[in-house]
């Protein structure tokens, strides 16, 4: 597809190089950039697609599931992943990178060493990526994420013929997968969370101060004025995600890791579900949903809200995590009830990356799977 679009722009420089009227020539040229952008993009949302998994030869791999696909749920069309090589093996459901409005498509990449021993499933929820316009921005609240969990869950299980799947959240998706196994512990065989928010208002005023002591130990006399100025979180209203996003940038400082403004545009670029349209919604989801969702949140606090739960329970913590404050992870871990719980410290911070996607691949295959799943 992209290479008569690459040799249409050849022939339009070689007819503009040509033309006899240079103005002439050079509206031509335009108009036949426009019609050709015009065709790229739409070519792109028509020829994404999740990639075969194949073996060593490039040959699909027999058994296997590979596909991008539509699901209606709840009377709105959203769109998942399914990937696995062998069908029979348990359905792991990645309910996105957090946010809100993160989706799961950016981030599908990394769960593929998990594709021999599951089948993963990656949702782009509702607000972003390619479910973008499931529903309107303003109707999104915390029960709406959790009623298309559900349905989704249940979709999974009718389709592969399945009573319970696993459930995996990171950062804002990991409070929606505790809400779905408080909710409906029957659907599902374990918990895995990462990067897990226990409290929400107690996390980002934590953020917020480890952020201004950093920018002042540092002589970053004009960011410490900025988060002063911004005073500590939680925010609403106008200017809301900028507040967050200026003492979460130093956070990442802080981990290593790279700031927002410049993280954010380029996660939906390396994903190949997406279309250019899906990489620009990707991109403003993020930031609608966040200013719509985050301020719906203040009161989440799971030491008083969730101290039992009846599914067991895996949490992965990064030892340099201060986006999800560790702290915070463990005081609620050790109270927490559960029929099976343990908590993974990996290298790093916030999230799934290099330095610990083997150590969180190694627990899964070798401990949450033996220690939970009954088998065929």
């Amino acid at each position: 597809a992209w290479l008569p679009l690459v040799l249409a722009c050849v022939a339009l420089l070689v007819r503009e190089a040509r033309a006899v009227s240079a103005v002439r020539a050079v509206a031509a040229a335009a108009a036949g950039m426009l019609l050709l952008d015009a065709v790229a993009v739409i070519a792109s949302q028509f020829f994404a697609a999740t990639p075969a998994i194949v073996d060593d030869g490039g040959a699909p791999v027999p058994g296997s599931i590979a596909v991008l696909e539509q699901v209606e749920l709840n009377g709105s069309t959203q769109w998942i992943t399914i990937r696995g090589r062998d069908r029979a093996r348990p359905i792991l459901l990645h309910l996105g990178m957090g946010g809100p409005g993160g989706g799961g498509f950016a981030t599908r990449s990394l769960f593929e060493p998990l594709e021999k021993d599951f089948v993963v499933v990656s949702w782009d929820e509702p607000g972003t990526g390619k479910s973008y316009g499931a529903a309107p921005i303003s109707e999104l609240t915390p029960e709406r994420f959790v009623d298309d969990g559900v349905a989704l869950t249940r979709y999974l299980c009718d389709r592969f013929d399945r009573e319970r799947i696993y459930v995996y959240g990171v950062s804002w998706t990991s409070i929606l997968g505790v809400w779905l196994v408080q909710r409906h512990p029957e659907l599902y065989y374990a918990y895995i969370g990462n990067g897990q928010m226990v409290n929400t208002t107690e996390n980002d005023v934590l953020g917020y101060e480890l952020a201004l002591e950093h920018a002042m130990e540092r002589g970053d006399a004009a960011t410490a004025e900025a988060l002063r100025r911004n005073g500590p979180p939680p925010y609403a209203g106008d200017g809301m995600l900028g507040k967050y996003v200026a003492y979460m940038d130093v956070l990442n400082e802080i981990m290593g890791s790279m700031r927002y403004g410049v993280v954010v545009p380029i996660l939906p670029f390396v994903a190949p579900e997406y279309g250019y349209v899906d990489k620009v919604n990707h991109t403003r989801g993020l930031v609608e949903s966040f200013a719509a969702v985050y301020p719906q949140l203040t009161d989440l606090d799971f030491e008083r809200q969730a101290t039992r739960l009846e599914v067991p329970v895996y949490l992965f913590a990064g030892r340099d995590d201060v986006n999800a404050m560790s702290s915070l992870v463990a005081e609620w871990y050790d109270q927490l009830q559960a029929p099976h719980k343990q908590l993974i410290w990996l290298e790093g911070g916030h999230g799934l990356g290099p330095d610990n996607r083997d150590q969180f691949v190694d627990a899964m295959i070798n401990a949450v799977l033996p220690e939970t799943y009954p088998g065929p």
